[in-house]
């Protein structure tokens, strides 16, 4: 069972959200939040799995709570999917950074809402190559180096690298089998060897640590 937790300060939004939600065997709602901070008191005594958030809300916005939810060792296992109505703002890029896994559309299809809350919740990365490459230009145009990542970037091995940039260019692990000729099983372990050793939970941070390290740059 999938524990899910909607955050929006527009009461007819979260009810929508959570009856569409709830219509599933898999899925249970299990609160509801009109801000930041109630977002975060919820997450704390409801230790949801997935947490659809909303960016604009009163009194703490999405963004700080994302980074909270994150540092908070109660919470830091909570996966957040951001709602936004713009197809990626300025802020939506912020909100990866800060420790979201992916990013909805307020007017995704029921189906897709569902799907994405389930990939989100199994780990896998919820940017399409589209929108990962669409990331990845806004990395390049505004480049920040994390000190941190990139020790932890000397850790890794040469072929954990190579799985490493394909993850970045948002190849799934069939296309990483494929382009550097080993087993999809292999694959899935060099992914799991990189969250590990890279201190992220999901394909999408992976993503994320990959431009902060240094290791995908301008011109690569």
């Amino acid at each position: 069972m999938i524990r899910v937790l909607v955050a929006d300060d527009q009461e007819l939004v979260r009810d929508g959200f959570a009856v569409m939600l709830s219509l599933n065997a898999d899925i249970e709602v299990v609160g509801q939040a009109a801000d930041g901070a109630e977002a975060l008191a919820l997450a704390i005594s409801e230790r949801p799995d997935v947490i659809l958030m909303d960016i604009r809300m009163p009194r703490m916005d999405g963004l700080e709570a994302t980074r909270q939810l994150a540092l908070d060792t109660r919470t830091r296992n909570c996966k957040v999917l951001i709602l936004t109505t713009f197809d990626l703002d300025e802020y939506v890029f912020e909100s990866l950074r800060l420790g979201a896994s992916g990013f909805l559309l307020k007017d995704t299809k029921r189906e897709q809402m569902v799907e994405a809350v389930r990939i989100v919740f199994a780990g896998e990365s919820l940017l399409d190559p589209k929108v990962t490459r669409t990331l990845i230009a806004e990395f390049t145009r505004r480049p920040v180096l994390d000190v941190r990542q990139i020790k932890l970037l000397g850790n890794l091995t040469d072929r954990e690298r190579e799985v490493l940039l394909a993850v970045a260019r948002g190849e799934s692990n069939a296309d990483i089998a494929a382009s550097l000729f080993m087993g999809p099983g292999t694959v899935k372990t060099h992914v799991s060897h990189l969250l590990t050793k890279t201190g992220t939970r999901d394909r999408t941070q992976l993503v994320v640590f990959a431009y902060e390290s240094g290791l995908v740059s301008a011109g690569k």
